[in-house]
């Protein structure tokens, strides 16, 4: 069958079974565009191929069919975690998928002489410390981990920073921390702090008060009313927390799924409580490719969420599921307890499920008016700049070093949609003279499109070159030497000046030509250029940042000969750091085991020049 020809579905169907199983849509391009699974394959296939009764989504979906392949399963649960397996890694374009690429944090309490608080992403084993969570989100954990250091003042520094510290940090100047770096705590006072914490972080802040209430009461009667006041104070703190936190009438853990839609794009709101604790909420926003409902659209969160993370007691949903047999029993398979899947709820749950969707309304809300925003300023960029249609895919470069050092280059993506954060990349800069920005933006520029110049698809509609006419140039340079400039790609290069003024909003956007464009500092299309440099500006700031730490930190003593792995270790122990070696003079640096006058006068120099 040739690329032009159309799928024969009545052949194909003849050879289809009516097990359960998954099937991929493939187009003429071999990409698959659509992952199902049925409990009969014959029947749902066959569904695709009605004469009447298809949506316009569907209808465009079955018109760029070139093959269906199928893989049959024993079970239909067998044939939801192949279809869930198999959207994941193939991501195709009528799939919906709720992406959560990473792990949801944990607050860790270190099993150290004196256990370190911190946020801990990954498998949990107990013997790296006590965990509590999952949290759905950084800011609901910062939170939390805010009120324990607060109440409980536990530390949260590495162990390396402790090992060397002299004097108590901020933290301690603070009242955050008590201090057991520099001895202003015993072990036994700090673990009876820590068994608070973890009374608090399991929900038991019931018992918790009550003790404190009795210690304030001991206190009082030994007349020492100091005391009395601090535990007094604890006590509010932990009650006002408490108030924020705790959800009434709940014992169990409970996820709580709520779902809204409208405009073609939906919001899977969750909520998760631990122990009567709300641990926070995250909202999940994606466009809905092809018809479904909002009962559908949770089980599809549901298995692609909860294949990848834990599993509560209970799941609460805004909807009745048409296949809630079918998901009941792949919950059971995945977490090999008994799982409770309920939508008609009453009294306090259903209090909770009215919050769940409130919230994921409310954030519907804001995504589209955000979205809207948006598009109006691609039309208005489509206006300024004269374009045929508004660009599907935007890339702006910019490059970042100090003086010259540690020069990085980033380079940030925008879609219809926004910033696609997945595709920004950096790149490390080498082998030019320092601070030579024409040069550096000619090497990223060839290392990024070279490899692109042959498919049209992987290359952009519009570049911003964050810089003037001289790095404009460079740029054009490029382009035109990687053969870029044609009627197939139709590629736009723009080049973006701080202007005369080097303010926001007098930025002057400069064509191939070099002619400034004539574009109002209030227009919508300068705001949406301006957002796509400014996000460039910070991204390769960040890397070069990063890039220049690392160099700091680590080179200046790597590139001395006969100063290996272990000798230092023990100047940066000795010293405190890189700092305190690069103070020490050449007396102090003999003390270290190893080390000899010609090998410290070599350290010193490395330093002082």
């Amino acid at each position: 069958m040739t690329d032009d020809q159309a799928f024969d579905h009545r052949s194909f169907l003849k050879t289809v079974s009516t097990m359960p199983g998954v099937y991929r849509m493939i187009d003429s391009q071999q990409k698959v565009i659509y992952v199902g699974k049925a409990k009969n394959l014959k029947n749902r296939l066959a569904s695709y191929f009605r004469k009447s009764g298809l949506s316009t989504k569907t209808l465009s979906l079955v018109r760029n069919i070139h093959r269906i392949e199928v893989i049959n399963t024993r079970t239909e649960s067998e044939a939801l975690l192949l279809e869930n397996d198999l959207i994941k890694n193939l991501n195709p374009r009528y799939n919906i998928l709720f992406r959560d690429d990473k792990s949801y944090p944990y607050i860790c309490l270190t099993n150290h002489k004196f256990p370190r608080l911190k946020v801990y992403r990954g498998k949990t084993d107990s013997r790296k410390g006590t965990f509590f969570g999952p949290f759905p989100s950084a800011g609901s954990i910062r939170h939390t981990i805010n009120h324990v250091q607060r109440i409980f003042q536990l530390r949260n520094c590495e162990d390396s920073t402790m090992k060397n510290r002299s004097r108590a940090c901020l933290q301690y100047q603070i009242n955050r921390c008590t201090g057991p770096c520099v001895g202003h705590t015993d072990e036994q006072s700090y673990q009876k702090q820590i068994e608070q914490a973890r009374l608090f972080l399991r929900g038991e802040s019931d018992m918790l008060i009550n003790q404190q209430v009795e210690l304030m009461e001991q206190y009082s009667q030994q007349l020492d009313f100091e005391g009395a006041a601090r535990i007094r104070d604890k006590i509010e703190m932990l009650r006002r927390a408490t108030e924020k936190q705790y959800v009434t009438g709940f014992s169990t853990d409970i996820d709580i799924l709520a779902c809204e839609v409208q405009q073609d794009v939906c919001c899977i709101q969750l909520f998760m409580i631990r122990n009567g604790t709300s641990l926070g909420n995250k909202p999940f926003i994606n466009r809905v490719k092809l018809d479904a409902s909002s009962a559908e659209l949770i089980e599809t969160f549901i298995i692609q969420h909860y294949s990848r993370h834990p599993i509560p007691n209970e799941i609460i949903v805004s909807h009745e599921l048409p296949n809630r047999a079918l998901i009941l029993r792949t919950l059971s398979q995945l977490s090999n307890t008994k799982v409770r899947l309920s939508s008609a709820v009453r009294e306090k749950r259903r209090h909770a499920l009215e919050s769940a969707l409130n919230n994921a309304k409310q954030a519907l809300e804001s995504y589209l008016l955000s979205a809207s925003h948006l598009n109006k300023r691609f039309q208005s960029l489509i206006e300024e700049l004269q374009l045929d249609r508004a660009p599907e895919r935007i890339e702006c470069f910019d490059i970042s070093h100090t003086m010259g050092e540690s020069t990085r280059a980033s380079c940030v993506v925008f879609g219809q949609e926004g910033a696609i954060k997945s595709e920004y990349r950096s790149y490390n800069i080498k082998d030019i003279q320092g601070g030579d920005d024409y040069a550096a933006m000619r090497q990223v520029l060839e290392r990024r499109y070279s490899k692109r110049q042959h498919s049209a698809e992987l290359l952009p509609d519009l570049v911003f070159i964050d810089g003037g006419k001289g790095q404009l140039r460079s740029a054009l340079e490029v382009f035109e030497s990687l053969n870029l400039f044609t009627t197939k790609h139709n590629l736009r290069v723009l080049g973006i000046s701080k202007g005369p003024k080097r303010k926001s909003g007098y930025e002057e956007i400069i064509d191939e030509n070099y002619a400034v464009l004539p574009i109002k500092m209030d227009s919508p299309a300068l705001l949406l250029i301006q957002q796509i440099r400014d996000e460039a500006h910070r991204f390769a700031i960040t890397g070069h940042r990063r890039a220049r730490a690392k160099k700091r930190n680590t080179s200046r003593l790597e590139q001395i000969i006969g100063i290996g792995a272990k000798k230092r270790q023990l100047l940066l122990n000795k010293f405190g750091g890189l700092q305190g070696v690069q103070g020490a003079g050449i007396e102090e640096l003999m003390q270290i085991k190893g080390i000899n006058r010609e090998t410290a006068q070599v350290i010193y120099d490395t330093f002082h020049g």
